[in-house]
């Protein structure tokens, strides 16, 4: 059986980690390169780190910071944020991702997702969605960009499909209704995802407690579960959540 994975984000602002509520009101909690170095000794699997402002500001990745965190963590590292062309997935890369994560470029141009598949491998090529509710849309879900201050004509699940068509490798599902309410994964949607498409599906909005990680792992079909206000406000450890899913029956790097 293989192994469910648990991965910790950092948004990034301004080049600190900050937190929100369904993507509003950010704080300021931390330095990013320290902070990913902590969850790497506290045995995370992967992690992922969003510059939430990129796209908005239309300017590309932060390298250097890229850079800092990757000589600190050897874990796979996947980025987000302000990829908008070939040379920002090579770059990127070369600073020490594994994955970059395209959410509002590929949405504008989804033709990145195809070529970046063809160059670097379906491997490395991440779908990024923010999804929210809305029953106009055929699934239910519609897609958001720009740190979710955007709306689109996408539906979640068509544009989830077309991704996977196009050479995404892997799709983190942002619920921007759950994001940092801590109230539970949006289950539906996560499965509705993950039984459609033939990649894995990251489960991201949501986690406050392990019963969380464990329904939308078992219920909602995920291959890994993405935490971030769990483990910030060090109400609990990487380890310590590991060690409950596992006594729960959910097979984890332990």
């Amino acid at each position: 059986m293989l192994k469910k994975r648990i991965i910790v984000c950092l948004d990034v602002k301004d080049g600190r980690t900050t937190k929100g509520v369904k993507f509003k009101e950010n704080k300021d909690i931390g330095d990013p390169v320290e902070m990913a170095e902590e969850y790497y000794k506290q045995g995370v699997d992967e992690l992922v780190f969003y510059d939430i402002m990129a796209s908005a500001a239309g300017r590309g990745p932060i390298l250097n910071l890229i850079s800092r965190v990757a000589s600190r963590i050897f874990i796979p590292f996947c980025v987000g944020g302000g990829i908008g062309s070939i040379d920002d997935i090579r770059d990127t890369i070369a600073s020490g991702a594994e994955k970059v994560s395209l959410n509002s470029q590929a949405v504008k141009n989804p033709n990145l997702i195809k070529e970046g598949a063809q160059i670097f491998g379906k491997q490395c090529i991440v779908l990024g969605m923010d999804a929210a509710r809305d029953s106009a849309m055929p699934s239910g879900y519609r897609v958001f960009i720009n740190g979710g201050r955007v709306a689109t004509d996408l539906d979640a699940l068509e544009w989830a499909e077309k991704a996977v068509e196009l050479g995404a490798g892997e799709i983190v599902l942002n619920s921007i209704d759950a994001d940092g309410t801590k109230n539970g994964y949006e289950i539906p949607l996560t499965r509705l995802i993950s039984e459609k498409t033939n990649v894995p599906v990251i489960a991201s909005g949501g986690g406050g407690k392990v019963e969380h990680l464990a329904e939308v792992l078992t219920e909602g079909k995920a291959s890994a579960a993405l935490i971030a206000s769990m483990v910030h406000s060090k109400e609990y450890t990487v380890g310590g959540i590991k060690t409950e899913l596992n006594a729960l029956g959910i097979p984890v790097r332990l």
